[in-house]
């Protein structure tokens, strides 16, 4: 049985969306989901399931914590192998003497076309290097993201939902998910 991980996108962020881990877990066990497993207050949850259409398991969650909590958080989800791959994939990997703590991964819903892209990768706000890697932008803010204009700057581009995770969140969650995985 695969591994998912899943990520909310907005959830407990300035008081806003809030949902408990505890809350997040049952839901997931309530869609027969296996062995749900939350990391940090953020909304991300690594799971085993059946399900071979994330998309549809996507709307599922999304629905069950529409019911519950009264919104509705985009759901974005990745296999164990996808995010090995996105881990592989890592732009910046031989860059000597780079914060983890400072590489971020935004997790786009879908892939962008290449008009969208082309917008992406021409935005130019700070000293942010921006990478597009399939569904994924990978992100070094030498700065701190904390007072950079790049993300809201990205929103308003991409006009494609995505979640952010620092590099250290996307290698735990991945352990998490090979802990999951049969032969891991």
């Amino acid at each position: 049985m695969p591994a998912i991980i899943c990520l909310l996108r907005g959830v407990n962020v300035g008081g806003h969306n809030k949902i408990g881990m505890d809350s997040l877990r049952d839901i997931c066990s309530s869609l027969k989901l296996r062995g749900p497993q939350t990391y940090i207050q953020s909304g991300n949850v690594v799971f085993a399931a059946t399900e071979k259409n994330l998309a549809k398991l996507a709307m599922r969650i999304e629905n069950c914590i529409e019911k519950q909590f009264s919104f509705r958080p985009k759901v974005i989800l990745r296999t164990a192998s996808e995010m090995r791959q996105i881990i592989a994939r890592n732009p910046f990997a031989s860059r000597k003497g780079l914060d983890p703590g400072k590489l971020v991964v935004s997790f786009l819903a879908e892939a962008p076309n290449a008009a969208t892209g082309a917008r992406l990768l021409a935005i130019k706000v700070g000293p942010e290097e921006l990478r597009l890697e399939k569904t994924e932008l990978y992100i070094y803010f030498p700065d701190g993201m904390g007072r950079s204009k790049l993300p809201a700057a990205l929103d308003r581009a991409a006009k494609i939902p995505a979640t952010a995770r620092n590099w250290n969140t996307v290698i735990k969650l991945l352990a998490m998910a090979e802990e999951l995985e049969p032969g891991h």
